[in-house]
């Protein structure tokens, strides 16, 4: 499974972006608020990746932040939400905005995004709400919050380099003495490349 695509946009629209990875595009579907965050096209950039695989095609949705990323599978977790309609909400509202939203049991505030009626609030809000104050809680804590952030940028920088085509344990081993040096606050994109200098040196 992708999990984080690293490369240079070759395409930027509105609805998806072609990233060039080592000479090969992926399309990569993203909502609005990831691409107003989009740097111009042939730009470097790193968008966390959810795999969607259907029988007849595999999707790849992107986003600039982990949070997006992580309220996008929560969203198509509940009944009768799909890619597009999470993509269409996350188009239409910010992730912090969203949050506050389900765990504050607001339903006018999901129904002004395009596409959410009466129903599908109130369905959002009964299956995500203690899902998403979880996640909050988990957010408001320092030092529980920090680690599990961290976590997920080395697993997503591994991804990337087991993408790229390196070997999972040689790639962890470079992984782990890039972070050794980075200091104690992780940055993906320096973690990356730190990591990519290591195993090319």
């Amino acid at each position: 499974m992708i999990a984080l695509i690293s490369g240079k946009i070759v395409y930027k629209g509105i609805a998806h972006v072609i990233v060039d990875v080592q000479g090969v595009g992926y399309r990569v579907f993203i909502p609005l608020t990831t691409f107003y965050e989009l740097p111009e096209a042939g730009q470097t950039i790193t968008l966390h990746i959810h795999t969607n695989v259907k029988e007849d095609a595999i999707n790849l949705f992107g986003f600039n932040t982990v949070q997006e990323r992580d309220l996008f599978q929560l969203m198509i977790s509940v009944s009768g939400i799909g890619p597009k309609i999470a993509m269409n909400i996350l188009s239409g509202i910010s992730a912090q905005e969203f949050l506050n939203a389900v765990s504050g049991g607001n339903v006018n505030k999901l129904v002004r995004i395009p596409g959410v009626g009466k129903k599908m609030a109130e369905r959002l809000i009964l299956e995500l709400k203690e899902k998403v104050l979880k996640k909050m809680m988990q957010e408001q804590a320092p030092e529980t919050g920090i680690q599990n952030r961290q976590d997920d940028i080395m697993e997503d920088v591994l991804s990337a380099l087991v993408n790229l085509g390196y070997k999972n344990n040689v790639a962890r081993d470079a992984l782990d003495k890039a972070a050794r040096t980075s200091g104690e606050e992780l940055v993906m994109d320096k973690l990356l490349k730190q990591t990519l200098k290591i195993l090319a040196g």
